[in-house]
């Protein structure tokens, strides 16, 4: 279907020849990862966790991006390589672990894909489960000089701003994390289940009809990271992987900044 997106029973083909990261995880449940890893994950795979793995600590945003050198760091721990082939997972479609094939686009690591429908669809497809704890072999990452489209607070005028929250959250409505309730002035809602059927992704041309208008967006969420699910769906789609505003609403509602509400941008 797709270079960003693997099927359950093309992964099991090529199991091991490829380093498989789980990343499940759960808002306000620290130890959901590592219980649902121990619980049963892809053979092989190795457990990553998006708080201390995939972000730095909060401030400015909820989920900051690590420095590259951290992130190296860690890629190295991992056992990852430039060359290695990497797939990513969780159970929520896509919507955790695309920030790790997002980061690793981002500094240039092209050979990374998500498992489409996440662990579910793995399961599903009657497909093996390991408890094993698997430990990676170390390995030396290069630094990468930076993380390549990042976009700040403030590098937004001027660009299409798309807000891939529930429009719950979107118009203010309900807001669980946010200590203010709406969004970002002049940024349009689409998301991101809107690129989701049982799921799994939609086809390429639905996916192009959804976001196929878009020129040169910049996508933003909660905390940067399901922005990085919506920017999947674009690649899948066939367009640019776009910019990523990685501080999203987290920062952007701490800020002091205006904040609208409605259904309208």
């Amino acid at each position: 279907m797709s270079d960003h997106l693997i099927e359950p029973r093309a992964l099991a083909e090529i199991l091991g020849s490829t380093e498989v990261c789980d990343i499940r995880w759960r808002i306000n449940d620290p130890g959901y990862g590592r219980r649902s890893y121990e619980a049963g994950h892809i053979p092989g795979a190795i457990r990553v966790d998006l708080d201390d793995d995939l972000s730095a600590p909060p401030g400015p945003g909820r989920h900051p991006l690590p420095t590259p050198a951290r992130f190296a760091a860690t890629l190295g721990r991992l056992g990852l390589m430039p060359t290695s082939n990497v797939v990513v997972y969780d159970d929520v479609s896509g919507r955790v672990a695309a920030r790790m094939w997002w980061m690793l686009r981002s500094i240039g690591h092209d050979s990374v894909r998500v498992l489409n429908g996440g662990f579910r669809a793995w399961e599903e497809a009657g497909l093996p489960v390991s408890i094993e704890d698997s430990a990676p072999q170390p390995a030396v990452y290069p630094t990468p000089d930076r993380f390549e489209g990042v976009v700040g607070i403030d590098d937004l005028d001027d660009r299409t701003v798309v807000d891939v929250r529930e429009a719950e959250r979107y118009q203010g409505l309900a807001e669980p994390v946010d200590p203010i309730p709406g969004h970002i002035p002049g940024a349009i809602n689409l998301p991101s289940g809107l690129s989701l059927k049982d799921g799994v992704f939609k086809s390429i041309d639905e996916l192009d009809a959804i976001y196929g208008q878009l020129d040169s967006p910049v996508m933003s969420c909660g905390s940067g990271v399901v922005a990085c699910h919506s920017a999947l769906a674009m690649a899948v789609a066939g367009r640019p992987i776009p910019d990523v505003y990685i501080g999203s609403y987290s920062e952007w509602s701490r800020s002091g900044r205006p904040v609208a509400a409605g259904d309208q941008p």
